[in-house]
């Protein structure tokens, strides 16, 4: 869930997917601006926080990697629950990932908080492109969609600023944010973002 105090917010943020598909890699970027080519895999989770600025408040994501390896599976739930987002990851050159990406797709929609904004990310996009499955299945799901590459750092500073910044609106539905899926850059995104605060303000006014 999101803790919201004086013009800030924290928020419990969690990766989930296979292993090997670069979920600690995109936590390192993000949090550390690094890349390692070798990366050591998680056992049952790690930890990280960032706090950011997003329109003129502060988001700190409170980020928990979970172990991809299916003997950790059990403990996933005791991170999850309660999140106010979660970033399910994939490996696009790997099929089996995206496989397994849907099933944790469908965890969430049983068991995880009904609020909870929920990312798709392809990561590794600087290998192959299979964007148009993953990006339709998104749609169909209700989830955010973006494909990443830790390696050379694609979108994914993007990707977790911009679920801080649905975090932080929580007045905005999270199909309204389907639409961003069709975006090509940052600057497309936020005068969307600021058209929906309006169509979504007015609405209130009338009502």
């Amino acid at each position: 869930m999101a803790t919201i105090g004086n013009n800030s917010i924290n928020a419990k943020l969690v990766l989930l997917g296979d292993m090997g598909t670069g979920k600690s890699s995109l936590v390192l970027r993000f949090v550390k601006g690094q890349f390692l080519e070798f990366q050591e895999s998680t056992i049952g989770a790690a930890f990280f926080s960032q706090t950011l600025a997003v329109s003129d408040a502060t988001v700190k994501l409170e980020i928990w990697d979970t172990a991809g390896q299916e003997r950790y599976h059990s403990l996933a739930p005791m991170y999850y629950r309660g999140a106010a987002a979660a970033i399910i990851v994939y490996d696009i050159s790997r099929m089996e990932s995206f496989e397994r990406a849907k099933k944790w797709v469908q965890e969430l929609q049983k068991q995880g908080n009904p609020s909870m904004v929920t990312a798709l990310v392809g990561n590794k996009c600087d290998l192959e492109d299979k964007r148009e499955e993953a990006r339709t299945y998104a749609e169909e799901n209700g989830l955010f969609f973006m494909e990443t590459s830790a390696k050379t750092a694609i979108n994914v500073n993007d990707i977790f600023y911009e679920i801080g910044l649905i975090v932080w609106n929580p007045m905005l539905r999270q199909e309204d944010y389907l639409v961003l899926n069709q975006l090509s850059n940052r600057q497309e995104w936020l005068l969307q973002i600021d058209q929906l605060k309006y169509h979504v303000l007015r609405h209130a006014v009338l009502r």
